[in-house]
């Protein structure tokens, strides 16, 4: 004997099969973003709402420091994010004459947990997800640390995590933040307290912005790279000399 479906009926299962998937699918985004939190926190949108000026720690001892780069500059390797390309976008640190640069101790900005560390040419790469804002990421390069650091270890503000790898190469960080475009790079300054921006002022620095070349201007002024290796430095000035 044939069978005979109904419209209702059959429309009712589509009803229930739909309410079934969707469901399914809700489950899996609240799992969140593989980063170790919900997507809701873990996204910020800086277009939107601007930088946030939480930072009260500098990660380096700026006394001991005689020069650093500007966001965006043609210093060391192209460093850039999801929206731009061919630029470091972080900033380097170069100690000063006479300092032991192995002797500089570095320190995690924020209160949070290491989501990364990696071995570089010349000490490790740590990064660190602020607990405050957890869409920001902090990523200190060759570090020498004090004892190991391991993926899930917390870390308080201010907490010295050991010091600099040597005089081979300069200090540097950066400072990422999960948006709801993509991975965005800001700079370091930019997410300082006005108190912890004071150590910039007393060396010198009249503003933030001094320390950083706008998109604009970098695109103005365009530089040429080769995978990360940046071949050409265009004629904005790359460092802010400290007094």
């Amino acid at each position: 004997m044939a069978l005979r479906w109904r419209p209702a009926v059959v429309w009712r299962c589509i009803a229930v099969l739909a309410i079934l998937f969707l469901a399914s699918c809700e489950s899996v985004t609240e799992e969140g973003n593989g980063n170790g939190g919900d997507d809701r926190q873990d996204v910020y949108d800086v277009d939107t709402l601007g930088v946030p000026r939480f930072v009260a720690f500098n990660h380096i001892d700026l006394n001991q420091v005689y020069r650093m780069s500007r966001f965006r500059s043609a210093v060391g390797h192209d460093y850039s994010d999801d929206f731009e390309s061919c630029r470091s976008m972080k900033h380097y640190f170069q100690p000063r004459a006479g300092v032991d640069w192995s002797a500089v101790t570095l320190t995690a900005p924020v209160a949070g947990s290491i989501t990364r560390v990696e071995e570089e040419w010349a000490g490790q790469r740590v990064e660190i997800q602020s607990d405050e804002y957890p869409a920001f990421r902090f990523i200190l390069f060759h570090v020498s640390p004090f004892q190991p650091l391991q993926v899930g270890d917390t870390v308080a503000a201010g907490q010295v995590l050991g010091t600099h790898i040597g005089s081979q190469t300069n200090s540097d960080i950066a400072v990422g933040v999960t948006t709801p475009g993509g991975w965005k790079l800001v700079s370091f300054l930019e997410t300082l307290t006005d108190a912890a921006f004071a150590a910039y002022i007393n060396r010198g620095l009249g503003s933030r912005g001094a320390a950083i070349i706008t998109r604009a201007q970098r695109d103005a002024d365009p530089l040429t790279c080769s995978g990360e290796t940046i071949l050409t430095r265009g004629h904005l000035a790359d460092w802010i000399v400290f007094h």
